[in-house]
């Protein structure tokens, strides 16, 4: 995430998909920002479709979206937000190498595992936490067996290309504690049925912390 991305294809994909999301994934958005309060740092904000769900006692969010042309369509979504958000174009690393104010938590729904270096990304949003905040996860990950198998090849074909350099096969859940996080609670979730043949099904759900010892 080092650079403003431009990928126009994927930007008009994206809009069509996630204007049809399942109850079961917004049910899942939903829930994956309840309780959230503070001062927030959502990345990789798409259309902003997470907007309509932070509570009353977040006071900020600031969301990076490199896309252009989503970040866009974030921007619209953004005035009608409950609470007030700031969409920006500019990189994780950007609020990093700046010294922004310490964020009370950090947002990331789908968007891991479109991230070439995710364990350096993942360092990153630990930096600009405070200690204590959270980050809140959302992600598709690596399955086992014959699902896991599907990724791998999903994976080692046309998925990425099609789907924004998404990677299904990715041990999201492990990257995030070797950054630094302590895992307070988290789940597997699917969010269609089981037999149906897609490497994006089953989703990871959690809430991890940063340690308080760490600055």
């Amino acid at each position: 995430m080092s650079d403003t991305v431009d990928n126009p294809f994927f930007a008009r994909l994206w809009t069509v998909m996630s204007t049809h999301e399942t109850d079961a994934i917004r049910k899942l958005r939903r829930e994956n920002l309840a309780g959230l309060s503070g001062r927030v740092l959502e990345v990789g904000a798409g259309t902003g479709t997470n907007f309509e769900f932070y509570p009353d006692t977040v006071s900020e969010v600031v969301a990076v979206e490199p896309e252009r042309r989503l970040a866009e369509q974030a921007q619209r979504a953004a005035v009608g937000a409950r609470v007030p958000v700031t969409v920006s174009t500019d990189t994780v690393e950007h609020f990093a190498a700046a010294g922004s104010e310490p964020f009370d938590a950090v947002v990331c729904s789908l968007v891991l595992c479109s991230i070439d270096d995710s364990d350096t990304v993942l360092r990153q949003l630990l930096s600009l936490l405070r200690p204590g905040g959270q980050l809140r996860y959302l992600e598709h990950v690596a399955s086992d067996g014959g699902r896991g198998r599907l990724q791998r090849i999903a994976d080692a074909t046309v998925w990425p290309r099609l789907f924004g350099n998404c990677h299904t096969h990715r041990h999201t859940e492990q990257s995030i504690v070797g950054a630094g996080f302590e895992v307070e609670g988290a789940r597997r979730e699917w969010t269609m049925p089981r037999w149906v043949p897609l490497p994006v099904a089953e989703f990871a759900i959690g809430r991890a912390v940063k340690p308080s010892l760490v600055q």
